[in-house]
């Protein structure tokens, strides 16, 4: 099992109110049409786990889960004048 975190999004189908949204402090969630949309970072596989059998077990319509690829920030290019000198 990978021990690197992750960021995940997992939709569940209907709306789910303050009550079966305490299951999750982990994650944020935002309602999209008839859906609900968790967003979080999960340590490590067994907190997805975690999170796939806490929806199980609250009898929850699992719709998708989807890791979301980590964009590489780059720092800012440097002025162009900056790094070849002046004109």
């Amino acid at each position: 099992m990978s021990e690197t975190p992750g960021l995940y999004t997992i939709r569940i189908k209907g709306r789910l109110g303050p009550t079966a949204l305490s299951a999750f402090p982990a994650l944020m969630s935002k309602l999209q049409g008839g859906e609900t949309v968790l967003t979080g970072l999960l340590e490590d596989q067994s907190a997805l786990f975690g999170v796939l059998g806490q929806i199980e077990a609250l009898g929850l319509h699992l719709i998708e889960v989807r890791p979301i690829r980590a964009t590489r920030q780059f720092p800012p290019v440097a002025d162009q004048r900056a790094v070849d000198g002046p004109d």
